[in-house]
């Protein structure tokens, strides 16, 4: 069985009228490449239908419109995972509708449902006799996670989740996890994002793919389990020129005699008409960075030092800034700027990077972090096409 996983996919801003026109044009070259997989997982980073309306939340919000399921449909994909912080941008009514929509289409729901208990059921794929088994996790932005009797996101929790995979391990499984967490458009994850991975790793998890980001991270091994970060962008137009927010790579996974026998990411570069892969040099050029990316996430103490260096590019006048924003859009626009911090000392990518951060600065040691690493984060914040 070949299974490909792509990342964020919205049918937003400049993509909207393409792919509701166009269904197929989006995917550009990339196209033939889906087609040869036996099963398509994309991260439906939207809802297909408004609701009643956006929610006040800490960030944008967006929608797409029920035609754009056509282009879902268009690129084969069969598995769509709702466990990110834009599922409930248009509430439970815009969920609601985009659930029942995907299910009339064939597509299956992941990470998201009316109650805890249905967020955190897992999609089974079975394969000559094995069974896989997906699981899907987010951080439950915006108090968006689900509870026991409340529609939602499937949460951040961990240690939960680690329990799940050893019992599915237990029964034969072969175990995949969808992870949408960590700071946005950092070259480096988050820490407490490289300890999660480790420990689903290490309760027998066979492939964790990471996605949230909006720019492509490295990988790595635990044991003999592979761990990638970040896919970066898929089909999620930004109205920017930053050069890392354009590409991104899919994971192509192929699954024979019980286990993962080959994974391999597939790059592209995303432009105004849609995505193209990589071809010639970008294809070296890509590999090289690649390879750097992944260099600091061989262990845990030079992975702790890449995160520092994020902590150390965003510096004290980094949080200080950060802080104003909130504090004017408190003043501006009260429930916008509530929002705003409630997320803050709510969402794990948040929550960690200030309490790390503030740490830094209390013992002098913010600015202190590798060159490589930080001259790394830097081109990615600054580079442009």
């Amino acid at each position: 069985m070949k299974i490909i996983f792509a990342s964020d996919f919205a049918p937003i801003r400049k993509f909207a009228p393409l792919m509701a026109d166009h269904p197929e044009a989006v995917y550009g070259d990339l196209l033939p490449v889906l087609r040869t997989a036996d099963h398509r997982i994309v991260n439906l980073e939207s809802p297909l239908d408004p609701g009643d309306g956006f929610i006040i939340k800490s960030g944008a919000a967006f929608t797409g419109c029920p035609e754009h399921i056509a282009s879902l449909k268009a690129g084969g994909f069969d598995i769509a995972v709702m466990a990110n912080n834009h599922t409930f941008d248009c509430g439970e009514k815009g969920f609601s509708a985009t659930r029942r929509l995907l299910r009339e289409n064939g597509i299956a729901a992941l990470g998201a449902g009316k109650d805890l208990a249905e967020a955190r059921q897992p999609i089974v794929l079975e394969t000559d006799g094995a069974k896989i088994m997906l699981f899907a996790i987010s951080e439950g932005e915006d108090m968006r996670g689900a509870g026991a009797s409340s529609p939602g996101v499937r949460p951040w929790e961990a240690d939960e989740l680690a329990e799940e995979i050893a019992q599915a391990k237990r029964s034969g499984c072969i175990v995949m996890v969808s992870a949408h967490c960590g700071l946005e458009y950092q070259p480096y994850p988050s820490f407490y994002v490289y300890e999660a991975f480790r420990k689903w790793a290490e309760a027998g998890a066979d492939i964790i793919i990471g996605h949230h980001p909006h720019v492509p991270q490295g990988m790595t091994f635990f044991g003999d389990t592979p761990a990638y970060f970040s896919l970066g962008n898929f089909v999620f137009y930004q109205p920017v020129n930053f050069y890392y927010r354009k590409l991104g790579y899919m994971l192509e996974i192929t699954v024979e005699r019980g286990r993962i026998s080959a994974h391999r990411p597939i790059p592209y570069r995303i432009g105004d008409e849609g995505l193209r892969l990589l071809a010639g040099h970008e294809t070296q050029d890509f590999s090289e960075l690649f390879a750097r990316l992944s260099a600091p996430l061989s262990d845990p103490d030079s992975a702790r030092r890449a995160w520092h260096a994020v902590l150390s590019c965003n510096g004290l006048a980094g949080f200080q800034a950060e802080l104003e924003k909130i504090l004017d859009k408190l003043r501006t626009d009260p429930p916008h700027g509530a929002a705003m911090l409630r997320n803050r000392v709510r969402c794990m990518q948040h929550l960690t990077q200030w309490s790390d951060g503030m740490t830094r600065i209390i013992e002098g040691t913010i600015d202190d972090a590798p060159a490589e690493y930080t001259a790394t984060v830097r081109d990615f914040l600054t580079r442009e096409v």
